[in-house]
């Protein structure tokens, strides 16, 4: 550096203070006398005032703006009076009245100074750290200047011409203040020169604050542009914006705003927690997650406390088992001595927590607290003196399931948890607070006293209850279901599953068909061996082929069944396979596979900003569905809008009426709804299934493509981003359209078969009296529901914990189920019935084992066996084009999906039609409904 370029350090003839800054020469600084490189990076040429007051970034950059100018201004005025400041006599008591006469402002405004030689920032001014940063306390107020060490030492030290004494315990020299103000080592610059020749110390960076401040951007302070390029320069080294923390000792980069919890767990290091949980907001009530941060006073809730840079995380040191030892020591100090009557016995957090992180002792005497019980449906067992109060399921409640049924009454010692009346828990989902406790207050009422978990065995399961397919694990002893939870699928079901999934499984052991039966001469079904009722529907199918035989397929049917079926009848010449589910045929139909999936996916949903729900109530068709909107909605600022009757979706709506003509006015652009569709970016259209079982179906299905195409054109989606989506609501449909079954039993009512298969087809489509009286009826099925009284001949089956079977859900994902319990009496899977009626009726089919049923599967459909994935499918265009070949006009007839309220949701098929809870559960809202239409009179 030459003479003319070295820099001045403050109160030198090279920083005079004057009324107005000199017109900068080309190439240099308005307050630098050295010249700007080329790179930009000058930090070790400008004098160490300019840099830190914000005029030159952390390399250099220089601002603009108010912030530039408010520093200029500030440099002025602390060069004018740099001597003066840095007096020792009467310093510190200046600057305490220049700190009185600024408070509440901006210190970079037009005339102010910079607070304490000693930092950067404290509150009002801004540093040399990667961006400006102002400190404002959680009320919202600039906070003051902490307080100086004093001038004492200050004053010492720089009449030695020698550094003063490190305040934070470095080099040997003991802490002077109770606590450090940075949690980090202390930045070191090199000292600048003074006037007199005298060293002057390094300034150290004071951004590091308690926990208890808010750190803000000086442009949001400044109420400056949102702009950055109005204040601040984004620089090389903000590029990256990963943070260095330590775990124990162990380096982990992370983002900014993760938790210290996070932050461990990252490195594989588990911390206990009760009140937390990943998919919840924070409480941070329970304070078992304490951990201690180096050279911090106190320890932290680690699931609350972000982390900051270079924080050395203390997991299992003294101070933060001690203090877990403390909380778990409040917590036991009312709980109940009952784990050997709990049900959560065995996978109790506490229990496992107080054994780990516990004491063996407790010095409570007194008489622990009682709480009475409450009372919340038939589901869900209330023992409230087990509750910790961690809030769990009050959250769960509101954020994850809509409804504020759940709360607190009273503070401290007699908080509580209930639904401040006594009333039923109204959700779809309520039976997922008995997962989230940690303790045993929620317990499965059907699962009471019925075993332990370490005396069950788990089999990895698919749930068919609707068309979402959640992932469910299966706990069986001796041969019988005793409970389904769920299993975790982030692109399904996340961790959670439906009531009706939960609690239908006793449905599974009552009504159960056990062996074959025939209808002899008086009318009557009676019990008889495999071969004879195998011979009488063989003889039958040798008698009638062709257009006289024809099979329906219910919506509890796996894959290999199908297939199974449709080659059986295919060999006696006869295409006459039907859904009980209807779905059009005019226009594209079902040729096309993407006109009848829900081709965004139900995680998809999360990246929408726009849904329109046509004819469908997702709460209750499909519950996991519906909880993904939900969820899209509280964080993403979702909008949806519902074309049907109204109903309660646990968000708001836009509700544009219940006629179907609505649809041709969005299309043609004359609703106001058009314009919310036209500035989407992702949209989604999402069809209900039930809107197609109208006689203007296939008129509903054209317009809402219509609309599809006209929103994928004007928002200019990615082919990767599919609009139109249908919500089925039975797990066989899909599987069904891809095998080439035609949906709907039209065909059959019009042209009555001689022989009839129906295969678990109970949804009541055809009736005796729709056929002749001659017809031939077989029912193969599991269940004495609707289909099996009909029939002539009745093949007892297996139901989903049964067999190894494939399920393809709304999106087109296949999946597998598994056996998890024998089928009772001499019931057999679908697949091996059909293969043995084959066999007997001299059309043998060329497969015996599961592997060669599932090769079958895939020469007819490959994605049938493709499991856990989704084929994409984008053929809207062309789907759009076949649907104007539609001649059927819209209906002014509402459109109404068949499941309005919670009481339609339990018993929807043959399995939660035979649940004696689920018939609890129906019998429990009518009589709440009851009880608010006609409340008691005192």
């Amino acid at each position: 550096m030459t003479e003319d370029t070295q820099p001045h350090p403050p109160g030198t003839s090279g920083g005079t203070a004057g009324p107005a800054l000199p017109a900068p020469p080309p190439g240099r600084c308005a307050l630098c006398p050295a010249p700007c490189p080329a790179d930009g990076n000058c930090r070790t040429q400008c004098p160490r005032d300019v840099v830190e007051a914000g005029i030159c970034g952390p390399l250099g950059f220089p601002f603009s703006g108010a912030v530039r100018e408010g520093a200029e201004a500030a440099i002025l005025s602390r060069r004018a009076a740099a001597e003066d400041r840095w007096g020792a006599d009467g310093s510190a008591g200046r600057r305490r009245q220049r700190r009185l006469q600024g408070r509440g402002e901006v210190v970079l405004g037009a005339g102010a100074e910079l607070p304490r030689p000693r930092g950067c920032v404290s509150g009002r001014a801004v540093c040399s750290a990667r961006r400006p940063l102002l400190l404002v306390s959680l009320t919202g107020r600039l906070s003051p200047p902490p307080r100086d060490p004093g001038a004492g030492p200050t004053a010492r030290a720089r009449e030695a011409g020698t550094r003063r004494p490190p305040l934070c315990g470095q080099g040997g020299h003991p802490p002077r203040r109770r606590s450090c103000r940075r949690l980090g080592p202390r930045p070191r610059r090199p000292a600048w020169p003074a006037a007199s020749g005298r060293v002057l110390w390094p300034r150290s960076c004071a951004l590091a604050v308690r926990s208890n401040m808010l750190r803000i951007p000086v442009r949001r302070a400044l109420g400056l542009s949102k702009s950055p390029k109005g204040c601040v320069r984004t620089t090389a080294t903000a590029a990256s914006n990963l943070i260095e923390v330590f775990v124990d000792g162990q380096s982990v980069m992370v983002e900014p705003g993760t938790t210290v919890l996070q932050a461990c767990e990252r490195v594989g290091m588990q911390i206990p927690r009760f009140c937390y949980h990943e998919r919840l907001s924070v409480a941070g009530n329970c304070r078992m997650c304490l951990v201690e941060i180096e050279k911090a006073p106190k320890v932290v809730a680690a699931c609350a406390m972000p982390v900051m840079k270079g924080w050395n995380i203390l997991t299992n040191s003294e101070k933060s088992k001690k203090a877990r030892e403390g909380v778990m020591e409040f917590l036991l100090a009312n709980h109940p001595l009952d784990c050997p009557i709990c049900d959560q016995g065995g996978e109790c957090d506490l229990q496992d927590q107080s054994m780990m992180f516990g004491s063996d002792r407790s010095r409570f005497l007194e008489g622990k607290r009682a709480v009475e019980d409450k009372n919340i449906g038939p589901l869900v067992k209330t023992i409230m003196t087990r509750c910790i109060q961690c809030t769990r399921c009050i959250r769960f409640a509101s954020e994850i399931a809509g409804v504020d049924d759940l709360g607190t009454t009273g503070r401290g010692n007699d908080m509580q948890v209930g639904t401040y009346i006594e009333k039923m828990f109204m959700s779809e989902l309520s039976g997922n607070i008995i997962d989230i406790c940690p303790v045993g207050a929620l317990t499965s009422k059907p699962y009471a006293f019925t075993a332990r978990p370490w005396e069950t065995r788990k089999t990895e399961s698919i749930d068919v209850m609707d068309a979402v397919g959640s992932n469910i694990v299966v706990s069986t002893r001796t041969g019988e279901v005793m409970r389904i939870l769920p299993r975790m699928h982030e692109d399904i079901n996340e961790e959670w599953i439906s009531d009706k999934t939960r609690f239908a499984y006793d449905g599974l052991k009552r009504q159960r068909l056990t062996e074959p039966m025939v209808r002899n001469e008086k009318g009557l079904l009676t019990y008889t061996s495999w071969e004879d009722a195998l011979s009488r529907v063989a003889g039958k199918l040798q008698s009638f082929q062709g257009k006289d035989v024809a099979a329906i397929a219910g919506g509890l049917v796996d894959a290999e069944a199908l297939v199974a079926l449709k080659d059986l009848l295919n060999r006696v010449d006869s295409d006459t396979l039907c859904t009980e589910e209807v779905f059009p045929t005019a226009g594209a139909g079902t040729d096309l596979r993407s006109n009848y999936l829900l081709n965004s996916t139900i995680a998809g949903v999360e990246e929408a900003d726009v849904v329109l729900l046509v004819g469908t109530n997702p709460r209750f068709e499909a519950p996991l569905f519906n909880a993904r909107i939900r969820k899209s909605w509280l964080h993403n600022d979702l909008k949806v809008a519902l074309i049907g009757s109204p109903v309660d979706l646990t968000y708001s709506y836009d509700h544009l009426g219940d006629s179907p003509k609505i649809l041709q006015d969005i299309a043609s652009g004359s609703h106001p709804f058009s314009q919310v569709l036209k500035e989407a970016k992702k949209p989604m259209v999402v069809l209900g299934s039930s809107a197609l079982q109208r006689n203007d179906g296939a008129a509903v299905l054209a317009a809402v493509s219509n609309i599809a195409q006209k929103m994928r054109m004007s928002s200019g989606v990615t082919g990767d981003w599919k609009v139109m989506n249908i919500l089925h609501r039975i797990a066989s449909q899909v599987a069904a359209l891809d095998l080439g079954y035609k949906p709907g039993v039209e065909a059959i009512r019009k042209n009555p078969p001689k022989v009839l298969f129906l295969l678990g087809a109970d949804g009541g489509c055809v009736t005796r009296q729709d056929l002749p009286k001659d017809c031939f009826i077989i029912y193969q099925g599991h269940h004495g529901d609707v289909g099996a009284p009909i029939a002539d001949v009745i093949l007892p089956g297996a139901a989903y914990t049964e067999k190894s079977a494939t399920y393809v859900n709304t999106e087109g994902r296949a999946q597998q189920t598994k056996v998890a319990v024998t089928p009772p009496g001499l019931a057999r899977e679908d697949w091996r019935i059909i293969r043995a009626l084959s066999e007997i009726a001299g059309i043998t089919l060329p497969y015996d084992t599961l592997d060669q049923v599932r090769n079958r599967l895939e020469e007819v459909s490959p994605n049938l066996v493709r499991y856990d994935d989704i084929e994409g499918a984008n053929y809207f265009q062309q789907a759009n084009e076949l649907s104007k070949l539609v001649n059927q006009q819209l209906l002014a007839d509402p459109l109404v999906p068949p499941q309005l309220t919670i009481k339609d949701f339990y018993m929807t098929d043959s399995i939660s039609r035979a649940s004696q809870t689920m018939a609890k559960c129906v019998k429990a809202v009518t009589e709440g409904a009851q009880a608010v239409e006609e409340p008691s009179v005192c």
